[in-house]
């Protein structure tokens, strides 16, 4: 659980389809900002009937403060909403925050809800908020996720106008593709809304709440891909509008104007990219078909996925450059600083004292005598060296018992072999404890691109691995025995700590531990890369890059913040 990404919590969102019913302060402390309602989520709730038809549940009398299986900490009580509730809570065992959504285990939806929670975990998509665990222990069933500190949820951006084309884009290819790979694995959303999706400081836009959501709700569907597909829809429209593509209000966003049905992007609202406008379109239903007239519309996730690989590409925009203002020189330094002006409103105008012609002032001549000086000496200096280098010449030529010999070697025996690249001729990663970190990206250390790596997991302490592992690495295979006197390694990730150990070994897959193998370097970096020299050479044809420690990286498309590192462009020299 220690090498899992860790960092964003799916609170159960109460907004529906309807108008909501009442929102509270929009700032939480995790940085997201967060629709934060009353116990009710529609007119079905405010009855003692749930919205599936069963008896309403009360919920569970817990508090700030309360712990479950004496690890996680209740903080903040974020949604209570027939019979079950949300909270911000803390891993005390592993020193995080997570989000924890309660309800009793005689609830009517308890059931689904493990199932859904559990499914959902076995998918691993890290563009999915991930569920940590799913629990039913004293009467009580708890769903753990994780907490994304650095995301915003779309309804806090739309909040504040709509996307950017390029933005807008990025958010329906990658919703759309990840909807694709789940419901290829059998998993649907069914409250795909902006409550729901999140972009991270990174750009990366992640979706919450797969299948535990409607679980949660009793929400199902008999065309769930339809459902999620004119979800995207929506969310695409009050990207590019700022209005919810319904006549109700919903979300923070306005509804479209009654009896005018549904309408393109493009006509809502000026300079409305037309090729998303058409997506948006084909995604929405509209009485069974599509409201762009000349595309057939998208039923599925995938149709989407497809229908937007068609599209040409929206490129980012150029970034803006503001021309720095003209330097004006003030009257402070025309010297006329504190002045009294001649007359009342005058401005007291002084001229700019032309500078001397170059080396006509003061320190000018000093410099000029100073070089001439420099060049009388070195002349002097240089004559000498003439005279004596023509006197020794004499007297050797004179001298016939004497005899010179040239040595050849002489000339290169003084210098230094040059360093020789050493050919990596296969590589596997090394597993001491635990699990392997990226076993199929080793060949990317030493492909010549800088653009592929192989990456280690995230970890939530640092910078040393130790205890979660001793360290990780790769065995490389030089073909033959070889002498190895210094290492190049490319690192992904810039700070302070990347410990990185070189050892001689017998295999790929070594007979003996670290402990066992003899030290070839070792170097600890500051900056994008380290280079790692011997104090002398030492002969073998397996080579273990071990590290040890790890900086603390920014979140990215992988895995969020944490202690991590990634190799690239990796050279051996003898």
């Amino acid at each position: 659980m220690a090498e899992r990404s860790t960092a964003a919590v799916d609170v159960a969102d109460n907004s529906g389809d309807q108008s909501l019913t009442a929102q509270a302060d929009q700032s939480t402390a995790d940085g997201v900002a967060k629709n934060r309602e009353q116990d009710t989520d529609s007119d079905a709730a405010q009855e003692n009937i749930g919205t599936d038809g069963s008896g309403k549940t009360p919920p569970l009398e817990l508090h700030s403060g309360h712990k479950l299986a004496r690890r996680y900490r209740l903080e903040e009580c974020v949604t209570r909403l027939d019979g079950f509730s949300s909270w911000r809570a803390v891993d005390e065992k592993l020193r995080r925050a997570v989000g924890v959504h309660i309800l009793p285990a005689h609830h009517s939806r308890a059931r689904s809800v493990l199932a859904a929670a559990r499914s959902s975990a076995l998918l691993g998509d890290p563009r999915f908020v991930q569920v940590l665990d799913a629990v039913e222990e004293d009467d009580v069933v708890y769903v753990v996720h994780e907490w994304l500190p650095d995301a915003t949820e779309l309804t806090a951006l739309l909040a504040a106008g709509p996307l950017e084309a390029y933005d807008a884009y990025q958010m329906a290819s990658q919703i759309s593709s990840a909807m694709a790979a789940a419901h290829r694995e059998g998993l649907s959303h069914l409250r795909l809304n902006p409550n729901a999706v999140l972009r991270t400081s990174t750009g990366q836009w992640r979706i919450r709440g797969l299948a535990v959501n409607a679980a949660l709700r009793g929400i199902d569907s008999d065309t769930p891909q339809r459902t999620d597909t004119e979800s995207i829809g929506a969310l695409l429209y009050a990207a590019l509008t700022q209005r919810w593509p319904y006549e109700s209000d919903a979300y923070g966003l306005s509804g479209l104007p009654k009896d005018i049905g549904l309408i393109p992007p493009d006509q809502v609202r000026a300079g409305v990219h037309r090729g998303l406008s058409e997506l948006a379109m084909r995604a929405l239903a509209n009485d069974g078909a599509t409201a762009s007239r000349h595309e057939s519309p998208c039923t599925s996730p995938e149709e989407l996925v497809k229908a937007i690989g068609e599209m040409p590409r929206i490129r980012p925009p150029e970034p803006a450059f503001t021309t720095p203002p003209d330097y004006q020189r003030t009257t402070y330094q025309q010297g006329s600083y504190g002045r009294p002006a001649s007359r009342p409103g005058a401005r007291v105008t002084q001229p700019v004292p032309v500078p001397p012609p170059p080396l006509q002032s003061r320190t000018g001549k000093a410099l000029k005598w100073a070089v001439s000086a420099l060049l009388i000496a070195a002349l002097g200096l240089g004559s000498w060296q003439l005279a004596d280098a023509l006197i020794d010449q004499s007297g050797n030529a004179g001298d016939t018992n004497k005899t010179q010999t040239t040595d050849g070697d002489d000339k290169s025996g003084d210098k230094p072999k040059p360093a020789e690249p050493l050919t990596i001729q296969g590589a596997q990663e090394y597993v001491a404890t635990g699990g392997a970190q990226a076993p199929g990206d080793v060949a990317k250390t030493y492909d010549n691109d800088s653009e592929t790596y192989w990456r280690t997991k995230k970890y939530n302490e640092g910078p040393t691995l130790a205890p979660y592992k001793p360290g990780v690495g790769i065995v490389y295979d030089l073909g033959s025995a070889r002498k190895i006197s210094s290492a190049s390694i490319g690192l992904r990730y810039t700070g302070d700590h990347t410990t990185v150990h070189l050892y001689a070994t017998d295999s790929l897959t070594p007979s003996t531990g670290v402990d066992g193998m003899k030290e070839i370097a070792t170097g600890t970096t500051r900056s994008g890369s380290l280079d790692v020299k011997a104090s002398e050479a030492v002969t073998s044809r397996y080579v273990l890059l071990w590290m040890t420690a790890v900086p603390n990286a920014p979140a990215d498309g992988y895995s969020s913040a944490g202690y991590k590192q990634a190799i690239t462009d990796l050279k051996f020299t003898g």
